[in-house]
């Protein structure tokens, strides 16, 4: 029997060597990929060790744990910002927000497991009838990474749709370029996402290949691989840093402020501070040029006022200027001058028969004049944090949700784009919404833009960039500008190639005046959306197979 040799990781430490502590450090080193690190080339080396370690595994079920492992420490690390949310509520303690975090990466780590065993499965050739089935021995496994990359797509895309889903961060994140370049990102318009993901893998299975191969070969050959080794290397560092100054940067018709009033988290809820919040929105607001028509953005949470009518008095008494709902809006009206549009988040509530039911997280358009134009009610709600899975179970042991306020959320239908006339047809995605590739556009009625208002002031310092990181993706995919107004940061003017036009950085009150970015012709993935990451990872399964068949042990991807 063939048996893996242990000559590239013999100078390591004890502790690295051994498959377990080797998985853990993996995928902490992948997270680092991420905003707010951005450290890309450590996600490809981390996920070539796993590649290692992987095809080392005797036996399937290693292999599964080893992934799992790997998930662990990765999303461990690149989700630690949801423990910083615990700091703002006060009917949980806050150091139950670290055990949050270890518990949901328990359950997310099951993906990077089942890509894992997938991966070990395929590249092992199965033959003989009946159920005499036998597996290879180990090593000579090929084609593992191909495999891996095809299982990978296949993962992620699981990841966000199963239990409602959670896509936060996936792996091709760490391919998207500088504010002022796309990256490897430049082709998510023709695999998407989760494509990219693949991609990475294939990288990285890429360069365990050619590192094997100096390792072990000789003299001239060794030169030959060290040569193509140092070309790949040289040749992705190249469009990482690459600033595109290509890219055409017109300008649109429809001019635009957006508006950061750096609202902190621990005031925002007071109502002590409501009127003092609306003022300080206001004066961002004012416009520069009387009469000019142009769309505004406020952000999610920064508008407490309950707009629309017929709700219980009670609820419109607590509010920042009257009682009466169009007092209210007739005030915004004033405040964002004629002929101008302003897109707020708001919060609307569910009410039947006089009781209110629950509420909905929304953006509300209002006119100059007062009026309610459209609202748009968020349709991926954050689990625990909107509300409650579980309540039944889980209200009596003490657990509450983050958002505050008694009324569970209750969805909206999903994207839609409204037509606004001189003032162009928005699409709108409010904060967590964004990172669902593939479902942020309403593909029957293409809008002009995507309006993501957000809060993003519960999430420290590592949510907002990843968040920011993630719309940039939305934009690049769908080749639409996208515009970011946040209570506290990061707020940004992203066009239909992901190139951040201008941003406010965290923590800074100010606005952004201009016209928004034009959006592109409907790329392949705005017509076929997460088909084509799908049928990439249909691709990289089938090159998995070939190479298989061709193996050499431990040579080929």
């Amino acid at each position: 029997m063939d048996k893996p040799s242990n000559a590239p990781l013999s100078g390591l430490p004890a502790w690295i060597r051994h498959p377990h502590a080797g998985a853990l450090a993996a995928g902490a080193l992948a997270a680092c990929g991420f905003q707010p690190l951005a450290w890309w080339p450590l996600t490809i080396i981390a996920i070539a060790w796993l590649i290692e370690l992987v095809d080392r595994a005797p036996r399937a079920k290693q292999a599964f744990f080893l992934g799992w492992l790997f998930g662990l420490s990765h999303f461990t690390i690149g989700n630690n910002w949801i423990a910083t949310a615990f700091t703002y509520q006060a009917e949980m303690p806050a150091w139950l927000g670290g055990i949050a975090v270890v518990l949901l990466s328990l359950y997310l780590a099951l993906y990077p497991a089942l890509a894992a065993l997938g991966a070990w499965l395929l590249a092992h050739k199965l033959r003989g009838p009946g159920t005499g089935l036998r597996l290879d021995p180990p090593g000579g496994r090929g084609g593992l990474g191909l495999a891996l990359a095809g299982c990978w797509i296949g993962a992620e895309w699981l990841r966000a749709w199963v239990f409602t889903g959670f896509a936060w961060n996936p792996l091709g994140v760490a391919l998207l370029g500088p504010y002022s370049g796309q990256g490897l990102a430049v082709l998510a318009p023709w695999i998407g996402t989760y494509g990219l993901s693949g991609l990475l893998v294939v990288i990285a299975a890429a360069v365990r290949t050619l590192a094997r191969e100096v390792l072990f070969a000789s003299g001239r050959n060794r030169l030959g691989w060290a040569a193509a080794l140092t070309a790949l290397v040289a040749g992705v560092t190249l469009q990482m840093a690459l600033s595109p100054g290509y890219l055409a940067r017109h300008e649109g018709q429809i001019r635009f402020t957006l508006i950061q009033p750096d609202l902190r988290q621990e005031t925002l809820d007071d109502p002590r501070n409501y009127e003092a919040h609306f003022i300080k929105m206001a004066r961002l607001t004012i416009p520069q040029n009387r009469g000019d028509r142009r769309v505004v953005f406020w952000p999610e949470s920064g508008l407490v006022d309950y707009l629309r009518d017929g709700y219980p008095e009670y609820f419109y008494r607590q509010m920042t200027y009257a009682a009466d709902p169009v007092l209210a809006r007739e005030r915004i009206g004033q405040v964002i001058g004629s002929y101008s549009l302003l897109l707020t988040g708001a919060v609307d509530l569910v009410v039947k028969d006089r009781e209110v039911l629950a509420a909905r997280n929304s953006v509300t358009a209002i006119d100059w004049r007062g009026s309610i134009l459209a609202g748009y009610s968020k349709a991926h709600l954050v689990p625990y944090g909107e509300y409650l899975a579980l309540r039944w179970l889980l209200e009596p042991l003490g657990a509450r949700r983050l958002v505050a306020g008694a009324l569970d959320f209750w969805p909206g239908p999903g994207p839609r784009t409204y037509d606004f006339g001189a003032w162009g047809k928005a699409g709108i995605q409010i904060c967590y919404e964004i990172i669902f590739s593939g479902e942020v556009v309403d593909r029957a009625q293409r809008p002009d833009y995507i309006f993501n208002p957000s809060n993003d002031g519960w999430f420290g310092s590592w949510g907002p960039p990843q968040h920011l990181a993630q719309a940039r993706l939305r934009a690049v995919e769908e080749g639409l500008p996208v515009l970011r107004s946040t209570t506290t940061g990061i707020s940004a003017v992203i066009d239909a190639d992901g190139i951040v036009r201008e941003f406010l950085p965290a923590h800074v009150a100010g606005r952004i005046d201009g016209r928004i970015p034009p959006a592109h012709e409907p790329t392949l993935f705005a017509r076929y959306g997460n088909v084509l990451p799908l049928a990439f990872a249909v691709l990289l399964l089938a090159a998995s197979m070939v190479a298989r068949k061709r193996r050499k042990p431990y040579r080929g991807l």
